[in-house]
């Protein structure tokens, strides 16, 4: 299961785990995950460079350390689609707000 935790202020994102929905490489919800993430973040720096982020090939670690209207909507959208995702696919995905 794909396992997504994000903050209050959306200044810190992690993103852990496989959906297991199909074989490695096949996997649609990996995909579509991988996707929203890519692209949210290449938009974001669009708007400011401050935000960061680590993919070690397990692990997806978003840093964002600006309080820029801009990056915050791209971050809250990301989250809004993979919420939609997480209602689509509930064994694949879980997305949960903490620290």
């Amino acid at each position: 299961m794909i396992k997504v935790k994000y903050n209050d202020e959306f200044t810190n994102l992690k993103i852990t785990g496989h959906a297991n929905y199909a074989e490695y490489g096949e996997d649609i919800v990996c995909a579509s995950v991988s996707s929203i993430i890519q692209t949210s973040i290449n938009l974001a720096h669009n708007f400011n460079n401050s935000v960061k982020y680590n993919d070690d090939g397990n692990t997806i670690v978003i840093e964002n350390n600006t309080n820029d209207n801009n990056v915050l909507e791209v971050l809250k959208n990301m989250i809004d689609m993979l919420k939609e995702l997480e209602r689509q696919y509930p064994k694949n995905i879980n997305i949960s707000k903490g620290e």
